[in-house]
């Protein structure tokens, strides 16, 4: 029964947020002692990027774990006790589908330890991107290896080929579903790490998303995708509480690679990918900044925007950090909620 589900999915948000929380502290002080910090960029290619961000010095990455290992303790618990009381009520709480969930989560946790390594490269400076980790175009190998794995898995194992087209229907790609699924992994994926720039700005975004599509989820009858999405959201809240500004560490790669390449499988297990440029309009927007600055730059030889991605441009022009994170958030919210209303009506014709 759908009470019985909203129990579920509200009970698991609940406990992402309790145990991201609670596990909060310990990690907290592995990163402090180990001193697995951040190298800020100061080369000299991003002065204004340098001076407005040379205050962060010596804050730790990898904060992200604290979101992928939430998800994934949790699945592998009530999986747990499904299988050794697959009647008792804790059985109920199990998440892990075949169907909705196994991708989702494998592709969390697999990324999630590529960022991981993407980060101590950069904590140890050793790779080839500035000041340690991977270039972007390893990273943008490494989502696309993920995202053919994707597609694979869609097109061959579920015989999945179709979106759905709101307020249209359902339209089947055949093979053109595979080169459309990379697409909007490698992109959402891209996006979320532009994002990841200020204190909160990724989490909240995401948050937003991963909510949203939670919702069309649950609307939909796919209550597993809906409780993962519900267990991520709960533990970004838990997060964003030690994540705002001044904050006591960033996520790192391990958290914005993961939480890229989810949002992009939810969206297309869901079957509203072409909702994501409305429902992750700033992370579209981030990364349009990023490709736009690029490109003048190599064309024109001048900049359009002061420092890119956009939200450091509005730094640059003076606004205070939480300024630009909170109108951010705002902005993030309403058009998550704007997707889900289309979403809903669509679902409701």
């Amino acid at each position: 029964m759908p009470e019985i589900e909203i129990i579920k999915v509200l009970t698991l948000t609940t406990l992402g947020f309790i145990l991201a929380f609670v596990l909060t502290p310990a990690w907290t002080h592995f990163l402090y002692k180990y001193k697995l910090i951040k190298n800020i960029r100061n080369d000299g290619g991003t002065p204004i990027f340098s001076k407005l961000h040379k205050t962060k010095a010596g804050t730790p990455t990898m904060g992200g774990v604290l979101i992928w290992m939430t998800v994934l303790i949790l699945a592998l618990l009530f999986l747990w006790f499904s299988k050794l009381w697959p009647d008792s009520i804790l059985a109920q709480l199990n998440f892990i589908d075949r169907r909705e969930t196994y991708l989702p989560l494998g592709a969390l946790v697999a990324s999630a330890l590529v960022g991981l390594l993407d980060d101590w490269f950069n904590v140890t400076r050793q790779g080839g991107g500035k000041g340690g980790g991977l270039t972007i175009k390893h990273r943008l190998f490494i989502y696309t290896l993920i995202a053919i794995f994707g597609a694979w898995w869609f097109y061959y194992k579920l015989d999945w080929d179709a979106i759905r087209i709101p307020f249209w229907g359902i339209y089947n790609m055949g093979w053109w579903f595979i080169p459309f699924f990379i697409f909007i992994i490698v992109g959402t994926a891209f996006s979320v790490n532009e994002a990841d720039g200020l204190d909160g700005l990724a989490a909240g975004i995401t948050l937003a998303a991963f909510a949203s599509y939670g919702t069309i989820a649950f609307f939909q009858g796919n209550y597993n995708i809906a409780t993962f999405c519900g267990v991520i959201s709960g533990a970004l809240l838990a997060f964003l509480w030690f994540n705002i500004n001044p904050a006591r560490f960033f996520m790192g790669d391990t958290g914005a690679m993961s939480l890229g390449i989810s949002l992009g499988i939810v969206a297309m297990v869901t079957n509203y990918p072409l909702l994501l440029p409305i429902i992750g309009f700033l992370l579209m927007l981030e990364t349009l900044s990023v490709i736009l600055q690029l490109l003048s730059k190599k064309i024109r030889k001048k900049k359009i925007f002061l420092s890119a991605p956009l939200h450091h441009h509005f730094e640059a022009q003076g606004w205070p950090e939480t300024k630009v994170v909170m109108r951010f958030w705002i902005v993030a919210a309403v058009l998550a909620v704007l997707g889900l209303i289309l979403a809903v009506i669509d679902l409701r014709l």
